[in-house]
């Protein structure tokens, strides 16, 4: 007898249309699987921990806004998640309005907080005299100006957004930067991680101990000391009082490498809490290089050197 195969759900920040449903497209293995459309990051990740869906695909960093602090802080609080890959998306934008809408019509405009931010200057050099209506995502703007929900003309969207919803495009490329790119990660129950391709990148949330002179850059130097790159380091309060970080860290490189391995250990040593997000392939897939000293023959090495003393074996 044929064996049925399941189908899995992957959930995003919906509705069709978003830069999130671009990056779940750039997902092979979820092609042609089912997409479960949500309304914000919590409840993505709730979907995957509550087995709704088997992975999400949300938003943790912007090269213009910076790291989405509520994709961190969720990742730092939630017990129980992996980030499995990621995937980088040219971030566009463009001003959408009903059919028949022009440009001097527009007074007000719909739009996520952090897609209005990234247009400022176009808006200003355009619509000066413009305000602003909040939506809870880009596709959202576009839906409340056709449908009548938000007070506004004309709405800023991705350009995915004219395959989906029938509108006028009043101007494109309204993005202050050309080259603005957002991360966007996968995520899943927590899994064994992917298999070491040689460009990868470790992701991990680490709480320092009571403030105390030298505390960061002890953590710092658990990297630095076995020769590996931080590509983003970030605080977050943690909320329980004045004073205390946690760091959101990436690292290049793979846990089942000697040299983070031993690095993670370090950190373990003396931090009272580290979370640890995923060891996963890069999106730019660009391999990572390192001195020679700090190949993982050389950690061996020494460690079969200290096993040696600690035995009594005779030195070679």
């Amino acid at each position: 007898m044929k064996r049925v195969t399941e189908r899995r759900t992957y959930s995003y920040l919906g509705p069709a249309g978003t830069f999130t449903e671009a990056a779940l497209d750039q997902v092979a293995e979820a092609r042609g699987q089912q997409w479960r459309a949500v309304h914000n990051v919590g409840e993505a990740l709730a979907d995957v921990l509550e087995g709704r869906s088997d992975a999400a695909m949300i938003a943790i960093e912007n090269s213009i806004e910076g790291g989405v602090s509520t994709t961190q802080d969720a990742l730092a609080t939630l017990p129980g998640l992996r980030i499995i890959g990621e995937y980088l998306v040219k971030v566009n934008f463009v001003l959408v309005a009903p059919r028949g809408t022009t440009l001097d019509e527009v007074s007000v405009i719909a739009a996520h907080p952090v897609a209005y931010a990234q247009c400022h200057g176009w808006l200003g050099a355009n619509i000066p005299a413009h305000s602003h209506v909040p939506a809870s995502s880009n596709v959202a703007s576009a839906i409340g100006v056709l449908d009548g929900s938000l007070p506004a003309q004309a709405a800023i969207a991705a350009p995915g957004i004219v395959n989906h919803y029938d509108v006028d495009v009043l101007a494109s490329g309204i993005g202050d930067n050309a080259n603005a790119v957002t991360r966007f990660v996968l995520v899943s129950r927590t899994t064994a991680p992917p298999a070491p391709t040689g460009a990868d990148k470790t992701s991990l949330i680490v709480e320092l101990p009571h403030d105390h002179p030298g505390s960061l850059l002890e953590m710092l130097e658990q990297f630095s000391t076995r020769g590996i790159n931080l590509s983003l380091i970030e605080s977050r309060p943690i909320g329980d009082e004045l004073g205390r970080y946690r760091f959101v860290i990436d690292a290049d490189g793979h846990i089942e490498h000697e040299r983070m391995a031993d690095a993670l250990l370090g950190i373990r040593r003396f931090s009272p809490r580290v979370v640890f997000l995923g060891s996963y392939p890069r999106a730019d897939r660009q391999i990572v290089h390192y001195p020679d000293r700090y190949a993982d023959d050389v950690f061996v090495e020494a460690r079969d050197w200290l096993r040696g003393i600690v035995s009594g074996e005779p030195e070679a």
